[in-house]
């Protein structure tokens, strides 16, 4: 009996210790998640603070707009603000990783501020663009520029494949169409996009 109860308290050994090594690594891999969160959210902020103050200072420079000059990837056209949500944010030009690791991204091939149409916009689910999990029809979305600000009114939310590439087009209207991947507590790449359409209602 007693070496029964030995060769079973020696195999419940190495189970612990593997159990252990498991519960161990499981607390690194999270610590190292939250670590990776909290510095993308401070280099967007940084990013977002220099990049601010070079709007700030394009805004009180008269003659500027955007008009049929061609905007490079990288280039700052704006600040978005949702208001009700605390969303403020740095809008670039571009819907590359580098640009949305850091800043709301405007894709390409939409219109940009001032031009009629429909102005799309990119950003990461769980870092800048996380408070549109709570966004709701009515609310007010501003989108500030060089060439003054643009007020929008949300009038609908929709879930869709990340195939549908209509979501970008105009609807013969001034629009502004955020877009971010969906659902936002997915863990991995979300396989659906969140889709907040909202329809300028003046300055």
């Amino acid at each position: 009996m007693t070496s029964f109860r030995a060769s079973a308290n020696s195999h419940e050994a190495p189970v612990g210790v593997m159990l252990n090594w498991v519960s161990y690594c499981l607390l690194l891999t999270g610590l190292a998640a939250l670590a990776y969160v909290a510095y993308v959210l401070a280099s967007a902020r940084y990013y977002e603070a220099i990049e601010m103050g070079k709007l700030e200072d394009a805004v009180v420079q008269p003659g500027g707009g955007f008009g049929p000059r061609v905007v490079a990837e990288g280039d700052v056209i704006g600040q978005i603000q949702v208001p009700r949500l605390g969303l403020n944010a740095i809008v670039v030009q571009g819907d590359s990783d580098d640009v949305l690791r850091r800043a709301v991204g405007h894709v390409p091939e939409t219109a940009l501020p001032g031009q009629s149409g429909n102005i799309a916009l990119a950003g990461h689910r769980d870092t800048i663009f996380r408070p549109l999990r709570d966004i709701q029809v009515g609310d007010i979305v501003t989108l500030k520029t060089s060439i003054g600000d643009h007020t929008y009114q949300v009038n609908s939310t929709e879930v869709v494949p990340p195939t549908d590439v209509e979501v970008l087009q105009s609807r013969g209207n001034n629009e502004l169409t955020l877009i971010t991947c969906f659902p936002f507590h997915y863990i991995g790449h979300a396989p659906n996009r969140f889709i907040v359409r909202a329809r300028e209602v003046g300055n």
